[in-house]
């Protein structure tokens, strides 16, 4: 249960991420209060994932998840480029994220 609720708040970091773009300096309201709830919830989700998780581990696939689904969200909302070597990259963000699942208790 543990390893999905951290994969939701995962997934809530990558809206907060996401809706900061959309903030404007946190100049409009709606985007605003939709990121700073994803903040709230993202964090609080990790904090209830860490009561069974080791902190690293969850600290990193938390992270993990964040910077992989906003690198592909800002490719698919905002064009931003998908180079060999920014693909690359994520594969290997991909790669340490399996690879801290698996060594896991």
């Amino acid at each position: 249960m543990a390893w999905a609720i951290l994969f939701l708040a995962g997934l809530l970091e990558v809206g907060w991420a996401i809706g900061l773009k959309y903030t404007d300096g946190f100049s409009r309201l709606w985007p605003s209060a939709w990121t700073i709830s994803a903040m709230i919830g993202s964090v609080w989700l990790l904090a209830i994932a860490m009561k069974s998780l080791p902190v690293g581990t969850a600290y990193s696939v938390w992270v993990g998840i964040g910077a992989v689904g906003t690198v592909a969200l800002g490719i698919i909302l905002f064009e931003e480029p998908a180079d060999f070597a920014r693909m690359a990259s994520v594969a290997l963000i991909v790669a340490g994220i399996v690879g801290l699942k698996l060594s896991s208790a």
